[in-house]
């Protein structure tokens, strides 16, 4: 509801402040009827987040969990790079932000700072500490790694993945529909790890999950699907707003914050398909391009325009169907990560 109301409030408010989008002129021409819609409008869905979970506390009574807090500060210091690429988009009127030098030093400073906190043990938690130097699917995979490299993979993960948020943000509710989806996995697996926690299980309820704070993650989960919701409503194409990379980075850096926490790091290929998909689109352009025009001289494309979902545009598709169809890869791949998560405690158990 916070979402909702905020984002309404936004719409006239980020209009009358002059914060409208700018379109690359090498895009799709349906793309330029969107110049000048207010842009910035993940700053609605960072704030309501942060009402959601502080009422949530504040009607429970409990104190916030380090691994929810740890997931905040990447949502809002992701936010906040993203705010600055797109203040500078604004400001100077050119579809280009911050420079790539630039947004990358941000986001390696966010991730690492996150992965440093992380990587700390808590004595409220027994000495458990938010992230393992263990990678996991559903269960520990390999030996534990040194914390160089756990870091190294941290900042991996957060900034790929806010960078992937950030390719798929180009159609209306693109994004905004398929993080709902990822974000109410999250949901359900802190849920699920919250009543099969080592120590309080039983040990006939088969695989028992080293997780600090899952149920608390959880409630930021829903905090962020609910905010995703009540974005959507004014996202929806004709979008009366943008969420820009103050969105869009946020939104891809949580993800990879739940799946450092809740320990289903290698789950997350799976549980981000259609993000894994959009981005090797772009790899796979950029690659083919520069060694074709090595080779031969001449540039040449596997798509015709890239991020994938742009390929479909020029394609024919109407927008609102590429979004929907998307939409429904996107629950595709979570409803897999989520059979692929419960299927390994069933094989627990039997």
């Amino acid at each position: 509801m916070v979402s909702l109301l905020l984002t309404r409030w936004a719409i006239p408010q980020f209009a009358s402040w002059g914060l409208g989008q700018l379109i690359r002129d090498d895009g799709p021409e349906t793309h330029h009827l969107k110049r000048g819609t207010p842009t910035m409008g993940g700053a609605a869905i960072v704030v309501s987040v942060l009402i959601g979970y502080g009422l949530a506390r504040l009607v429970s009574g409990d104190a916030p969990s380090r691994s929810a807090l740890l997931v905040l500060f990447l949502l809002v210091g992701m936010s906040g790079v993203g705010f600055l690429d797109d203040f500078i988009k604004v400001r100077k009127q050119r579809s280009l932000g911050l420079r790539s030098k630039a947004k990358l030093l941000g986001q390696t400073g966010v991730s690492l700072t996150f992965g440093l906190l992380a990587l700390l043990h808590a004595p409220s938690n027994g000495g458990l500490a938010p992230a393992s130097l263990r990678l996991s699917l559903v269960t520990d995979v390999g030996p534990a790694l040194p914390a160089a490299i756990v870091l190294a993979l941290i900042w991996f993960m957060v900034s790929g993945t806010s960078n992937a948020t950030n390719l798929i943000d180009g159609l209306d509710g693109l994004l905004t529909g398929s993080a709902v989806m990822v974000f109410a996995a999250y949901i359900i697996i802190g849920i699920w790890q919250n009543n099969h926690l080592c120590g309080s299980a039983s040990p006939a309820d088969g695989l028992c999950y080293q997780v600090a704070s899952p149920l608390d993650l959880a409630t930021v989960a829903a905090a962020l699907t609910g905010a995703c919701f009540g974005f959507l409503w004014w996202n929806a194409s004709p979008a009366k707003i943008i969420m820009g990379d103050t969105g869009s980075l946020a939104l891809g850096a949580a993800m990879a914050g739940f799946a450092v926490l809740t320990r289903t790091e290698l789950l997350l290929v799976v549980l981000g398909g259609l993000y894994v998909a959009v981005t090797g689109s772009v790899m796979i352009q950029v690659s083919w391009f520069k060694l074709t025009r090595r080779t031969t001289g001449v540039g040449r494309r596997v798509f015709r325009m890239t991020p994938l979902h742009h390929h479909f545009e020029m394609l024919g598709w109407e927008q609102v169907t590429v979004v929907i169809r998307f939409w429904i890869v996107a629950g595709v791949c979570v409803a897999a990560a989520l059979g692929i998560f419960y299927s390994g405690w069933v094989g627990s158990v039997s």
